[in-house]
């Protein structure tokens, strides 16, 4: 007595209903395609905060500051974190201590023409040494004391007056684009850079945004932290500067993530009513070979697992396809806004074997919810009724 129904079996009546089958695996694909997609954005953002941040960096903000944009730490404090034991030093003994101004500037897209905030950062070479990824990919590094900035790729790309020689209008003065770099797909690429006490002078500010550190090792932030805690002349906190990024795209990556899965759960009942009325019809269409099937000595358990297979093998082919097609997407670089800085953030999709795994049993998912019923029916079937309807 056969245990089971051939696995060739089950894929032969795919194949002679491969208009219906076709129809039914392209709207598990649709629904595949934007569930993967979502998923891809999510980590797209996720991923692309927390390269910006290095293991070894500590950023220091004022104490319940979410952002740098609504920090401030004084010169005085910024001076004491220079003097903290912890803190690393470059060849010629200065302490790896970038002081850095943080603002938004309102500048007009490519490709609508509309306004949208875009992060100005005051640095110096010290905070460029503390970024290892960016690097200068057209024209030079900013001078010292002058009103010229670097743009990150993302900005020159996306916003219009930010190409390599343009000159910004911004705090009552014109800065001159002199260089465009690439930051390896962190968020760096979507800011502009200029030097420090200039954006101060020019915003007539006296305190600083943030504070980012070179620890001397890794393991030396705990230390560094309890310091600037305990210190009564700071109220100040400390965090590695890869958690304060990944903390960054929390908010946006789970209000995507949860609208996005959303509308893929709601767009899933379609496609499992489809596989549904599939199967149904599957079943309709061969009660004399359920009944020759039963006769021929397969138990009901075979026969429910048969056209439940049938079932799951054609949402297999629909999330395989709507996986393929979701793949294209990390070719693909858009902008949204940050809601923890207000400003724009550019980022790839990004597909991990865990986002293609979640993707499949989505598939697999719709196809046994679909399936189950109409394989249940088959299954109950009784063979004399069988054989009279055929």
């Amino acid at each position: 007595m056969m245990a089971a129904v051939p696995l060739s079996y089950i894929a032969r009546n795919l194949w002679v209903r491969r208009v219906t089958t076709g129809l039914t695996a392209a709207g598990m694909a649709l629904v595949v395609y934007v569930f993967a997609t979502v998923l891809m954005m999510t980590e797209g953002i996720r991923s692309t905060l927390v390269a910006t941040g290095q293991a070894d960096n500590m950023i220091v903000l004022r104490k319940g500051a979410g952002a740098e944009i609504n920090s401030g730490i004084s010169r005085e404090q910024a001076a004491i974190i220079e003097t903290l034991p912890g803190i690393a030093t470059d060849p010629r003994g200065r302490p790896l201590v970038s002081k850095e101004p943080v603002v938004l500037n309102n500048l007009p897209k490519r490709s609508s023409g509309k306004p949208s905030n875009v992060t100005m950062r005051g640095t110096s070479e010290i905070g460029a040494l503390l970024r290892p990824q960016v690097r200068i990919v057209q024209g030079r590094m900013f001078r010292a004391g002058s009103n010229e900035v670097i743009a990150g790729r993302a900005v020159a790309d996306g916003f219009q007056g930010v190409q390599l020689g343009a000159t910004l209008r911004f705090g009552g003065r014109d800065w001159v684009v002199v260089g465009v770099f690439d930051a390896a797909r962190s968020g760096f690429d979507s800011e502009i850079w200029a030097d420090a006490e200039q954006l101060m002078q020019a915003l007539r500010r006296q305190s600083w945004s943030s504070v980012l550190v070179r620890l001397s090792d890794v393991d030396a932030f705990d230390a560094v932290r309890d310091r600037i805690d305990t210190d009564p002349r700071l109220t100040l906190d400390a965090k590695r500067e890869v958690r304060f990024y990944a903390e960054q795209s929390e908010s946006l990556a789970n209000f995507i993530g949860i609208l996005g899965t959303s509308l893929a759960v709601v767009f899933s009942i379609g496609a499992v009513v489809g596989a549904t009325i599939t199967m149904f019809g599957s079943v309709a269409s061969r009660i004399g070979e359920i009944g020759t099937l039963r006769a021929l000595g397969f138990r009901r358990g075979a026969v429910l697992a048969a056209f439940l297979g049938e079932a799951l093998l054609l949402s297999l082919v629909g999330g395989v396809v709507g996986l393929l097609a979701a793949t294209g997407m990390q070719a693909v670089s858009v902008s949204t806004t940050n809601f923890a800085t207000f400003s724009e953030l550019a980022f790839q999709f990004r597909l991990t074997p865990l986002i293609a795994a979640q993707s499949l049993l989505f598939a697999l998912g719709m196809g046994f919810v679909g399936g189950f019923i109409p394989a249940w029916r088959a299954a109950r079937l009784k063979i004399v009724d069988c054989l009279r309807a055929a």
